[in-house]
């Protein structure tokens, strides 16, 4: 029977009374190699596989003796999996045919960064571990996870946010499609070094999940991480009063955050499940069951590592700046908004540079070239176009040379992006006397014109190459 689910609309203060609980887990991928080889991280594989692999996993008893209750439902399923290999990327470790190699030492050094980032402690020794996964993928039917550090923290408008663990650990297989009882992934991801953060069930609300999400994200962009889509994931746990833990996987977008935790409260509200579930989020804002909530039963030693002390480790580790701190000072300097200063960050461009090579034009009007104007030109006009450093480069010369407007800037970008030919004659500034002259003109043919007025029709054609301003003081000087 199909279960329709409407929305109950639910207000902030009332998330409170209904002793709603939440907690994230995001995981984020690291720029190096992978965590126990020396395959190069390549994520995003299209051609055809140098090899097919066929394997049926089966589950195995933990540490505590048991099996778990989700690897037993996801045996119970009995697929088939079938893995793509890739001779560029993978070898025998991805295929469970050689033990793992040492442990990657630059993804370690990353994973302690961001431990003492979110100010957690490191733990005094640490062991590589087996997590049971056989929803397919991990070939071996487990994932290789190692615990970092304890007790870390971050700040919110709500208050303090517990981190009681962080993980490093290996990222899974891409699943690509599933045929009946077949399911098939490509290994190019399994084994890229990835960290897992998890915090307190201390988030308060839909958008304080979002916000709390930002901020980590925000930390851990400070440090070697991969950027783009697919390379972090949040999971959210949540309960409500009289309602078990769900686990939430696959969220991509921070903005459907909030959204799908308000539908899954209404859902809880209303179908009141008993038992702890893993669900998928799903694209239009729902959520579905994928398995039990997976326990400690799971969990077992790796027995091919050995141990690894953290105390030496730790010494040498030094802390990057944080994109806050970086953008506060940019914002401080140059007297920016602070969202224009965070995204010239994380934008990694050298701003104070830019500055000094074309210091006639104002730092406020470069970020708001190099930030503001693309989304402008793609809301208005819908002109989606990634512009490089060279190409604001080339609008900045300009811009520099001829003392441009805003207007004559956005012709400039929307040439750029639409390949057409950029005649440099085109945007020079129109001198005083011209402008003085065009006025007069003006004024004589026709006399009843208020200011404004002539504004527009000046301002109509010298658009961008002209000090507004300036221009408009001098009408009302010369009328």
């Amino acid at each position: 029977m199909r279960v329709i689910i409407t929305t109950i609309k639910v207000k902030m203060q009332d998330y409170k009374k209904l002793n709603f609980k939440a907690g994230l887990e995001l995981h984020q991928q690291l720029e190096s190699h992978k965590l126990f080889c020396k395959c190069p991280s390549i994520t995003n594989k299209e051609d055809s596989p140098d090899l097919i692999i066929k394997r049926k996993l089966r589950a195995v008893a933990g540490l505590a003796g048991k099996k778990d209750v989700a690897a037993l439902f996801e045996q119970e399923k009995y697929q088939t999996f079938i893995y793509e290999f890739y001779n560029d990327c993978n070898c025998l470790l991805d295929i469970d045919d050689e033990p793992p190699y040492n442990l990657n030492e630059e993804a370690l050094e990353t994973a302690l960064q961001i431990a003492l980032l979110f100010n957690a402690k490191i733990v005094p020794k640490i062991k590589v571990m087996r997590k049971i996964v056989i929803d397919g993928s991990n070939v071996s039917g487990f994932q290789r996870t190692i615990l970092i550090a304890k007790n870390g923290e971050i700040k919110t408008s709500k208050g303090k946010i517990r981190i009681p663990t962080i993980f490093l650990e290996e990222e899974a297989a891409k699943k690509i499609k599933v045929s009946g009882k077949e399911v098939t992934y490509r290994l190019d991801r399994l084994g890229v070094p990835l960290v897992e953060i998890g915090t307190a069930p201390e988030i308060q609300d839909p958008e304080h999940a979002k916000e709390t999400a930002e901020i980590i994200g925000t930390v851990l962009r400070a440090t070697k991480v991969k950027r783009g889509l697919g390379t972090i994931r949040q999971d959210v746990n949540l309960s409500i009063k009289d309602s078990p833990r769900m686990e939430i996987k696959g969220f991509q977008d921070l903005k459907s955050i909030p959204k799908i935790i308000k539908y899954e409260v209404s859902r809880l509200l209303q179908e009141k499940p008993k038992l702890p579930e893993v669900r998928k989020a799903e694209l239009n804002l729902t959520t579905s069951f994928l398995r039990p909530l997976p326990g400690e039963a799971r969990m077992y030693p790796e027995t091919d590592l050995k141990e690894i002390e953290t105390k030496p480790l730790i010494k040498k580790i030094k802390l990057p700046e944080l994109i806050t701190e970086k953008s506060l000072k940019l914002e401080r300097q140059f007297n920016l908004q602070p969202e224009l200063a965070k995204e010239l960050i994380e934008k990694k461009i050298n701003f104070e540079s830019l500055t000094k090579r074309y210091p006639r034009v104002s730092p406020k009007f470069i970020a708001q070239i190099i930030i503001e104007m693309p989304k402008e030109l793609k809301a208005r006009f819908n002109i989606k176009y990634n512009f490089t450093l060279d190409e604001f480069e080339k609008a900045l010369e300009l811009a520099n040379q001829h003392s441009l407007q805003k207007e004559a800037v956005s012709d400039l970008l929307t040439r750029i992006a639409k390949k057409q030919k950029i005649n440099p004659n085109n945007y020079k500034q129109a001198s005083f006397k011209e402008i003085e002259q065009e006025i007069k003109r003006i004024i004589q043919s026709s006399p009843s014109l208020t200011p404004n007025a002539i504004m527009g029709i000046v301002m109509k054609k010298y658009s961008g190459k002209i000090n507004p301003k300036e221009v408009f003081d001098l009408i009302k000087k010369l009328q």
